[in-house]
């Protein structure tokens, strides 16, 4: 049968040692450690951002340590957050994210890496050593090596670890594997042995951080007399809910809230004040656990070294003077100087179904009984119980009416916080009649304000949506040569209500803002009164008559109204602009006249432009080719039969020429004027 390298009874025998050496040094610290304390959990405060302040008091005498655990995800709120008061100077003290692999590496025993008993013994070479084969044999190690064994004929050749040892009979070599125990004569290294073995099973515990907490006091140990301190500190913890419920049946109605808090820690929450507080504190993570190191520049060491050769050219030319500089000492260097109170507590919640105050921005709910919850569990407290001002009615959306055919209002509440207490957000049931009535929602409640809340849809009502869309002229000025038109763009929708109930009811119409215009009085058909408006909507109120009633159905129409200004410059406009505008039966009889007669100059001056051009594209015309004639006349000589013909075009054209231009000077004249007479008109029209 194969055998394998007995590495567990080295393994035991570490165990073994190990442990021994742990008795004796728990033992040893036992009779200098400083009394444990313990302080009680006294008050939480859950608040609805998502934290979580927790306060611990009690009394203790002389020097104490108290020690609290957290888990992982709340070791930096808690390091960013701790308060203790004590009468002395407190410490605290917690290992590291990187504790444990640092402190491993930093033993004269290594256990960082998992190693196994022959790297162990490699690792500690030079250290005296007690074997026991099963004679004990006392030496200092000299090195492991590792020879080639054919264990087995079924399986290649295994390598196997030799211990080399160091005695006073001289260099004795041992299989590790026939090692049954040893141990180390230096007590440094048992020492070392034993507490990376605590720190190993200490990592066990992933998720839980300890904080151990010193204080001091000011009298010793042995003095008895008692003194107060406290711990406080904020870590994440589970938002707390809420959940109303509304009975709409008794008179007045009755509002009854109840808080949903969880215990997810590992400390019970024993006889302790419970606050719940809502608001939106501002909240953050910073990671203040785990070491942070920043990175420096490597600058090269200050040595004078080797003075570096160098050659100069030649000059050549006048230099002049040169002023020398000062040979004086050098300037000294400059330098800058650089140049404790506990933090205060919080201060206690005031006790008050739970009684709420104000807490600067936000509002504290403070349960009137102590109350306890072990961990891992959740529980339902009393919030608030107070009758509110309640009105029934209809709420109809013209947003979801948009969308085309009949749609039905919801069966709404209309609530008036009389509680004097800020609610939280949180859903609602309603009770009406004695029975089950509809959920709702509800956002956060200040104290004294109104909220809608719907809780169903009112099948015996029907709403219907037409809308219409309009443009009007309400205005025309021309000043400056420049017309201003202002038109009205009214934004119309009717609402066609029919309630086949046998009961009048009321509704309350909320209607979309439409966005850049401003509300026209509504015509009615019935009763509507702007009830009041919100960001987007306004809202309006009125009675929809019982079913049979003369009046149903009925249409209510609420009008919008936006203003467009239009700004045309009249000198920059073409005729059939004009014509557009004059031709336009909205524009008054006055404008539609002055802007004709713009069109008539316009033309006019337009006509007059276009002769001047004419005459003087002829002109060029001419004198285009008279320079090619004259090139012409050049190539063929004037004594030629052909030449004396280009003479007489020449002359022909001159006077051609001369013609035209007297008819440029007389069109430009005219052009000139009529844009005169054009630009003036507009100038000077004001209506």
């Amino acid at each position: 049968m194969m055998k394998r390298p007995n590495v567990l009874y080295a393994l035991s025998a570490i165990l073994a040692l190990a442990l021994n050496v742990r008795g004796m040094y728990a033992q040893a610290m036992q009779e200098e450690t400083v009394p444990s304390a313990t302080v009680a959990l006294r008050k939480i405060s859950l608040f609805s951002s998502g934290v979580a302040y927790f306060e611990h008091a009690g009394e203790v005498s002389g020097a104490q340590v108290v020690t609290l655990p957290f888990n992982l995800g709340a070791i930096n709120d808690a390091l960013k957050s701790l308060v203790i008061n004590d009468s002395g100077a407190a410490s605290v003290r917690y290992p590291s994210e990187q504790t444990l692999y640092r402190t491993l590496r930093s033993l004269r025993i290594d256990l960082s890496n998992n190693p196994g008993a022959a790297a162990i013994l490699e690792s500690l070479r030079g250290a005296e050593l007690q074997v026991n084969i099963p004679s004990a044999v006392t030496g200092r190690i000299l090195g492991v090596e590792y020879r080639t064994a054919d264990i087995d004929a079924r399986y290649p050749p295994a390598s196997e670890p030799w211990l080399s040892l160091v005695t006073v009979q001289g260099i004795r070599v041992f299989p590790v594997k026939d090692i049954q125990s040893f141990s180390f004569t230096d007590p440094r290294i048992n020492g070392d042995l034993s507490r990376a073995l605590d720190l190993i099973m200490a990592s066990r515990e992933e998720e839980t951080r300890l904080l151990t907490i010193s204080l001091p006091g000011t009298a010793s140990k042995e003095d008895g007399t008692r003194r107060p301190v406290s711990l406080s500190y904020v870590i994440p913890a589970p938002v707390w809910k809420v959940s109303y419920r509304l009975d709409l049946s008794q008179d007045p109605p009755l509002l009854q809230g109840w808080a949903i808090v969880d215990n997810d820690g590992d400390t019970d929450w024993t006889d302790v004040e419970l606050s719940l507080v809502t608001g939106r504190p501002v909240s953050f993570i910073q990671n203040l656990y785990p070491p942070y190191y920043l990175d420096r520049p490597v600058q090269p060491l200050a040595i004078a070294g080797v003075a570096e050769a160098q050659t100069y050219d030649s000059g050549w030319g006048g230099y002049g003077e040169r002023a020398m500089a000062d040979s004086g000492p050098m300037a000294k260097s400059l330098s800058a100087d650089s140049g404790p109170g506990r933090a205060p507590a919080p201060s206690p919640a005031s006790r008050a179904t739970a009684r709420g105050q104000a807490l600067g921005d936000q509002f504290e709910f403070t349960l009137p009984q102590r109350i306890t919850l072990e961990r891992q569990q959740s529980a339902m407290f009393p919030l608030v119980e107070n009758t509110v001002q309640v009105e029934k009615t209809l709420v109809f959306s013209g947003e979801r009416a948009e969308g085309g055919g009949l749609s039905h209002p919801a069966v709404s509440a209309e609530l008036t916080n009389t509680t004097g207490m800020k609610l939280p957000a949180g859903p609602i049931t309603v009770f009406d009649g004695g029975s089950y009535a509809g959920d709702s929602l509800i956002e956060f409640f200040p104290m004294g304000e109104k909220r809608l809340i719907s809780y169903g849809a009112d099948l015996s009502v029907t709403g219907a949506l037409t809308a219409a869309n309009s443009q009007s002229l309400s205005g025309v000025t021309i000043s400056n040569g420049v017309t201003v038109i202002s038109r009205k763009i009214t934004y119309e929708k009717s609402y066609t209500f029919n309630n086949a109930a046998g009961e009048q009811k009321r509704l309350i119409l909320e209607h979309p803002i439409t966005a850049g215009t401003e509300l026209a009085a509504p015509a009615t058909d019935g009763i509507l009164s702007l009830y009041e408006r919100t960001d987007s909507v306004y809202r309006f109120s009125m009675t929809l008559p019982a079913a049979g009633a003369a009046a149903v159905p009925f249409t209510v129409t609420v009008r919008e109204e936006s203003p467009r200004t239009e700004r045309i410059t009249l000198a920059q406009s073409r005729p059939e602009t004009f014509a557009a505008y004059a031709s336009n039966q909205e524009l008054p009889a006055a404008v539609r006249t002055a802007l004709l007669r713009a069109v008539e100059l316009k033309k006019a001056a337009d006509a007059a432009g276009a002769a001047q051009a004419e005459i003087e594209e002829q002109r060029n015309y001419r004198i285009s080719e008279q320079e090619r004639i004259r090139r012409n006349l050049e190539a063929a000589g004037n004594q030629t039969p052909q030449g004396q013909e280009y003479l007489k075009r020449l002359v022909s054209m001159d006077g051609e020429i001369d013609e035209l231009s007297v008819k440029v000077d007389a069109v430009r004249k005219d052009a000139q004027a009529a844009q005169k007479a054009y630009g003036e008109y507009l100038e000077g029209l004001s209506l």
